[in-house]
């Protein structure tokens, strides 16, 4: 069986997960890996048996011999890694947040576009068993057909610990953790027309906002609010956990603490646990975190091999991006934003 061979650029923090997950792909080889501290590039490479390092993602691509790259750096980087990726003809994944502006992240599609490469954003969040299986439901039609629903994620975990540029940022939680649960409420609720968001920062030691509230009309008619907070001082810590209510016309779905899903519906209400599984590399609280990324990994390998455009391209990004500067936006400014007028 002939692999498809990938290169990897960053090898900080969350990168590890990504090479597990590749690895865990009979059909996938990373074959290079590239990253400026010598320090990580050495431990990355020897856990995962990689020859090939480098400190210049410049070398790595005149180097060659590799079918796509998957760019897992900090968000500053982004655009010049997307656009150095499209000079060489790479098909490209781009870690999230997509870019540090809306006009970066449409520039980047611009040139995966020119350039006639795929372009993936790392967006594993709607991947989660959880939220896939919330999915499920709501196609089946248990529930009839949607009106309101809720995507929250509150916690009171440590995450600058591992992260610690996180503390650093004038934007944090809407930026970080909040794109992801916008992303989850466009999979399950369908593009939104309109913002209206609150940010608070609660931690006096970081310099963004810990916790925000996002309003938002979705294209359908659905309201959704999505809240998220990193302040939240809970007798049982849920993170990494979403839960996610919706109400249907005929029925309610509600996604809790440990994976609890209720479905009630005409027939009556059906109780199951959607929890994800526990990979061999995983470890517990972040596996539902893990496991999306062996998931979406998987999902790009499939749609290279069949030339099709991934779920979570570039150009549908730009619509989770969109919103993601509208609540900024909005909370600066105490209005409600029109996400048309950032997308056009």
């Amino acid at each position: 069986m002939t692999k498809t061979k990938g290169a990897l650029i960053g090898c900080g923090f969350f990168a590890v997960n990504q090479m597990h997950g590749w690895q865990d792909l009979a059909d996938v080889e990373i074959v290079a890996i590239c990253d400026r501290d010598p320090e990580r590039l050495r431990i990355v490479g020897d856990q995962f048996g990689i020859e090939r390092r480098y400190q210049s993602a410049e070398d790595m691509f005149a180097d060659g011999g590799f079918d796509f790259v998957d760019i897992a750096t900090t968000v500053g980087s982004h655009r010049a890694l997307v656009e150095l990726a499209a000079n060489h003809r790479a098909p490209a994944i781009c870690q999230k947040p997509f870019a540090p502006t809306l006009a970066d992240a449409k520039a980047m599609v611009v040139a995966a576009d020119a350039a006639g490469i795929p372009l993936m954003i790392h967006e594993n969040f709607r991947w989660q068993t959880p939220i896939l299986a919330v999915k499920a439901v709501l196609d089946s039609g248990a529930i009839g057909d949607p009106f309101w629903g809720r995507v929250s994620f509150r916690s009171g975990f440590d995450v600058f610990s591992g992260q610690p540029y996180l503390a650093k940022g004038k934007r944090f939680i809407i930026e970080d953790l909040g794109i992801h649960s916008l992303d989850i409420a466009r999979f399950l609720f369908g593009d939104a027309s309109r913002m209206t968001a609150r940010t608070r920062r609660i931690n006096p030691d970081i310099a963004g906002e810990d916790v925000a509230t996002m309003l938002l009309d979705h294209d359908n008619g659905v309201t959704s609010i999505v809240d998220v907070s990193y302040a939240s001082k809970l007798p049982e810590e849920p993170f990494p956990e979403t839960f996610v209510e919706i109400d249907g016309t005929k029925g309610t779905l509600r996604l809790g603490k440990d994976y609890k899903l209720t479905v009630h519906g005409p027939d009556g209400t059906v109780q199951s646990v959607v929890a994800p599984k526990l990979l061999p590399w995983a470890s517990r609280p972040w596996h539902n975190i893990q496991e999306s990324v062996a998931l979406i990994q998987k999902h790009w390998a499939e749609r290279l091999s069949q030339g099709r455009e991934p779920d979570t391209s570039g150009h549908d990004n730009l619509k989770t991006f969109a919103l993601v500067e509208a609540a900024y936006l909005s909370a600066e400014r105490g209005e409600t934003i029109a996400i048309a007028d950032l997308l056009a």
